[in-house]
């Protein structure tokens, strides 16, 4: 998988089902209190280190965007896919949403409060996460919290069709909280918790509380 396949890939899966995934995720949050649980935590967080704009990085139709400008948060949603932020833009017409890549988010250094990635490191491949990382760590401010949602086990899988059979070439990744905990530390950021949520299920979630340090608290 060269860079080009997989990110034009999953923007073009997701501009293909944006309508019908906004469809189908609109309530699920009303029917998770554990996740429900997390954001609010998140927006805690970002509260008592100061506040400030929240990026929702891979915000999709810009279900959990709201749901944190909801929670009192100035959060903002970016994604790579146009058609789910131009759904976004009409489910939210309040909210501000954009274009962007979380390869390359388009943000000044230190200039959000706090950075969520609910489910959308996803479809980044192994050897890009690190790099995925170290640009979440330069936008974020010192002191500002990192939330990290994934699917949790090994391997990969290609998803060739979804939400409502429409066709898409999307590969999925699990991993584990281990994993990901290693990576964010060789990033440079304080790992703080961690959630596994549905742990009997087929494919269990894990979420990440993490922060980029200020400087007199780094090595």
């Amino acid at each position: 998988m060269n860079a080009d396949g997989w990110l034009t890939d999953t923007r073009d899966s997701y501009d293909t089902v944006a309508v019908s995934y906004a469809d189908w995720i609109r309530e699920a949050l009303a029917g998770a209190p554990y996740l429900r649980a997390a954001l609010a935590v998140f927006a805690d967080l970002v509260r008592t280190s100061g506040g400030g704009p929240v990026a929702d990085v891979g915000c999709g139709p810009g279900h959990v965007t709201a749901h944190l400008h909801e929670l009192g948060l100035d959060v903002f949603g970016i994604d790579l896919s146009p058609g789910m932020i131009g759904v976004a833009r009409r489910d939210h017409p309040g909210l501000r949403f954009e274009v962007g890549t979380m390869t390359d988010l388009d943000l000044a250094d230190g200039s959000v409060a706090g950075l969520l990635a609910f489910w959308s490191l996803i479809h980044i491949p192994d050897e890009v996460v690190p790099a995925v990382l170290d640009q979440f760590r330069r936008v974020l401010r010192p002191g500002g919290p990192l939330l990290i949602g994934f699917h949790v086990g090994t391997g990969s899988r290609l998803k060739t069709q979804g939400y409502g059979g429409h066709p898409m070439r999307v590969h999925v990744h699990r991993r584990s909280p281990d994993r990901v905990a290693a990576w964010l530390r060789e990033a440079g950021f304080t790992v703080e918790a961690q959630l596994l949520t549905d742990p009997d299920a087929e494919v269990p979630g894990a979420i990440l509380f993490a922060r980029r340090p200020h400087r007199s608290d780094q090595a």
